[in-house]
């Protein structure tokens, strides 16, 4: 998410390199870039101009520190800016009612709400320790009720069994009395979507706010319509009392503009943010931490908390101790770090995440994806156990049998065992140096550029 921009606020900053101070002649050029950047990233029209004047008034005045360069200064006020432009924190659902708590979700056909319920009811369950229970009100569109009892027992929440023959509007009083009967903390209503915004479809869904009276009534809109999303949401929003936003499929959209337009249009924050279509696929926004992803800088809050959540300890902690005890880092182990490294998103994934990405040559992050890592595991799986432990064994005839059962050529056989190798030697250091032995081992898996130049350098798997 955010490629382009990211790309192109970048070029930007580096027309204010070697200037003295920052003054309304020499940044011209970069708000130009800027503005462009915003432009090309679907931003709203009005949202850019208001933007741009705010950092020129910034830029110009009494705010830049004597201890930055001109570049950097305006690097501080354009993230402050973006910040200001998203909202200054996350804005976390407001569940403080008698139970059920009722969320009511709103949105066109196609954004994704369904799959948004059940990534919100999962999130709500292991994050907030909420029972939750999810319910269709979507009666027009065929198989929309049985798609949310599929990703309901998915997640393991409460699912309640509605019917196409049955009215929204007693959909909606029948779960509500269930979801009381059970004592259930959180009620999630999916609503039906229209292919545009019709009277007929605000009215159903004004009047099932009037009967469910939710404490949160979340507008669910695609990210990759950029600025039409602002639009529709501020259309929804005349209409119901909204009371946050959530974008969906963010990890498809390379502009960003619905996440930088839809707060000053709609005047409601942003609450979540779905980044991939896994269940587990949703984050709540944080205006700052993608403010410094924006501007390159990485969001290492993030990335630590989802290996926080998605790492399995006992297996890392069970790695660890055959690392300390001297029995070496065999294949079988290898295979396991990349499973890890799929179970946080994936290498793309975790590479907007890292700091420095913002260096890299434009695009190179982009070019790297997770085929190349599922191409490896395929080639790992290919082998029998006494290979995987000892790849000392690999003779020709066990290499051809290898690469032609993971579909793959002899030489993707060889650079995974010139990984391997870089890796174990790494954790060799790891055994005796602790931390510091491990950093310095890191330059083994790098490019010859350093940390931010070794996505895509000489030692990057390339399959």
């Amino acid at each position: 998410m955010f490629d382009s921009l990211t790309e192109r606020l970048s070029g930007a900053f580096r027309k204010l390199s070697g200037k003295a101070t920052l003054a309304e002649s020499n940044i011209q050029d970069a708000l130009r870039e800027v503005r462009r950047a915003l432009l090309e990233a679907d931003v709203a029209l009005s949202v850019v101009k208001e933007f741009v004047e705010k950092i020129t008034l910034r830029a110009v005045g009494q705010e830049v520190s004597s201890s930055l360069t001109p570049g950097q200064a305006f690097i501080k006020i354009v993230q402050a800016e973006l910040e200001a432009l998203m909202g200054t924190a996350n804005e976390e659902l407001n569940l403080k009612t008698t139970p059920p708590a009722v969320v009511l979700m709103a949105g066109l056909q196609g954004a994704g709400k369904t799959t948004t319920v059940a990534k919100l009811a999962s999130w709500l369950k292991k994050h907030s320790k909420k029972s939750v229970m999810v319910v269709s009100a979507d009666v027009y569109r065929p198989a929309a009720i049985k798609q949310l009892e599929v990703l309901a027992n998915e997640v393991e929440v409460d699912f309640y069994a509605s019917d196409i023959s049955q009215s929204p509007q007693a959909i909606a009083k029948s779960a509500l009395a269930e979801a009381k009967r059970k004592f259930v903390d959180v009620l999630i209503v999916d609503t039906a979507g229209r292919l545009a915004i019709d009277q007929e479809m605000m009215a159903e869904i004004k009047q099932l706010h009037t009967q469910l009276s939710p404490i949160e009534t979340l507008f669910v809109v695609d990210a990759m319509t950029g600025q039409d999303a602002a639009t529709t949401a501020k259309a929804f929003n005349d209409a119901l009392p909204l009371t946050g936003v959530v974008l969906t499929k963010a990890d498809g959209d390379a502009r960003g503009g619905a996440a930088l337009s839809v707060r000053q249009i709609t005047g409601k924050p942003i609450k979540f943010i779905g980044m991939g279509e896994g269940t587990d696929a949703l984050e709540p926004f944080y205006p700052d931490r993608i403010a410094t992803r924006i501007l390159g800088m990485g969001d290492m809050l993030s990335l630590i908390e989802e290996a926080e959540q998605k790492v399995d300890k006992k297996k890392a902690a069970r790695l660890a101790r055959k690392i300390q005890k001297g029995k070496g880092f065999d294949l079988e182990d290898f295979k396991e770090q990349l499973k890890q490294m799929q179970n946080m998103g994936g290498v793309a994934s975790i590479i907007d995440k890292m700091p420095g990405m913002g260096g890299l040559p434009a695009g190179a992050a982009s070019k790297v994806n997770d085929s190349q890592f599922l191409r490896m595991e395929a080639i790992i799986n290919s082998m029998t156990m006494r290979e995987r432990t000892n790849p000392l064994v690999l003779n020709g005839s066990r290499k051809r049998r290898i690469t032609q059962g993971s579909g793959t050529q002899i030489q993707d056989l060889n650079r995974l065992l010139k990984q391997h190798k870089q890796m174990q030697k790494m954790m060799k250091k790891m055994k005796g140096g602790g931390m510091a032995n491990m950093m310095r081992g890191l330059g083994g898996v790098q490019g010859p550029g350093g940390p931010s130049s070794g996505v895509g350098g000489s030692n990057f798997p390339r399959f």
